[in-house]
């Protein structure tokens, strides 16, 4: 692990320099690339310098136990010793989970489609619950939440709801929340009193750049349509609202919330643009054999993943069986110890795999 750590080191020193170089600084593309390296370089050798200090410190402390006739000394270096020992240990957890090579993707930030399932008009609530809960969550982190398009339920909520989700590891945090999400519980149009079951679907897809996913324009058709819902003066009156359809692949994309036909076009561009990516990262994963059917992620978009429990107060994440009695805090965009939880448990498969391999 030392080796591996001191060329993360070398690497890093490496692109501190290249930073500052006039070519690198006025190459915007490069630039940007280096500076994400440097980053997540650093949040590594900033935790393994720390390591050789208590690794020195435990080296001065051996040595003064072996030669030091003060017995005061010798006494003071081992109770610095029991100390030093456990922290060497949880460095070095701490140090094998950095080594883990991210995903790619989780410094993106994301595409977040939610759509209501079975359930008639409590699903098309309970999304405009499930957007809620998100919208709050990343108010929490500082993130940059955009509508790309919507289509309200008829008693409230959304049938289908599209943002874009911006900030620092968007995707990182979010790429666990794909699959479906079921809620039980009485729905305001209920007269019995009875409890209801019903889902909403949630898909969380990287927003990808033009270099990562190519399209030929000439295989994409454009209809332009008139807004609907709210948004001024020029909803119904212009053809502002943009469909965008892949022809090979029949996958469509659309965004009317911006007045201008040119925003809405880059938007629905963005979103056709994750969609195709996510079937050719498929495709590439199953190519190499390298698709784990991981309990946190399969990206089995119907697999059941949660339950919201209104009557109990509690929420189940059925994938690593983590309950949580404090559903209104969920609800309000308290979901950090999912987002936690599933990042642990994916760490420790990595890792399962990893020492598997070697």
């Amino acid at each position: 692990m030392l080796d591996k750590l001191e060329a993360i080191n070398q690497r890093f020193e490496e692109v501190s320099k290249l930073l500052i170089q006039p070519d690198v600084a006025s190459d915007m593309k490069k630039f940007k690339a280096l500076n994400k390296e440097y980053k997540d370089l650093d949040k590594i050798v900033v935790e393994y310098k720390k390591y050789l200090n208590i690794l020195s410190n435990i080296d001065n402390a051996k040595q003064v136990i072996a030669t030091e006739k003060d017995e005061d000394f010798r006494e003071m270096a081992k109770e610095e010793l029991d100390e030093l020992l456990p922290q060497r240990e949880q460095m070095e957890d701490l140090l094998k989970e950095l080594l883990i090579p991210k995903d790619p993707n989780d410094s993106k930030d994301i595409i977040m489609e939610i759509r209501a399932g079975a359930g008639g008009d409590e699903a098309s609530i309970f999304a405009g619950d499930l957007y809620r809960m998100y919208s709050r969550f990343a108010e929490r982190m500082g993130w940059r939440v955009e509508l790309i398009d919507a289509t309200e339920g008829t008693s409230g909520g959304y049938k289908e709801i599209i943002v874009n989700m911006s900030g620092e590891d968007v995707y990182g945090k979010l790429k666990f929340e794909s699959g479906v999400h079921r809620v039980q519980r009485v729905p305001a149009t209920e007269t019995q009193g009875r409890i209801h079951t019903s889902v909403a679907s949630v898909v969380v897809l990287p927003e990808v750049e033009e270099l990562d996913v190519e399209i030929d324009m000439n295989d994409v058709r454009k209809d332009l349509f008139m807004s609907s819902g709210p948004g001024g003066q020029s909803v119904n009156t212009t053809y502002s609202a943009v469909r965008l359809t892949h022809i090979p692949t029949g996958i469509v994309a659309q965004c009317q919330d911006q007045k201008s036909q040119l925003k809405n076009f880059d938007k629905a561009l963005a979103v056709l643009r994750s969609r195709l990516y996510e079937i050719e990262l498929a495709k590439k994963q199953e190519a190499e054999g390298a698709q784990r059917k991981s309990m946190v992620g399969s990206g089995d978009r119907s697999d059941k993943i949660r339950t919201y429990n209104y009557p109990q107060g509690r929420v189940t994440d059925h994938r690593i069986g983590y309950t949580v009695y404090n559903l209104p805090n969920v609800m309000d965009g308290g979901i950090e110890d999912f987002v936690e939880q599933l990042r642990i448990a994916e760490n420790a498969e990595r890792l399962k795999e990893g020492a598997a391999a070697e």
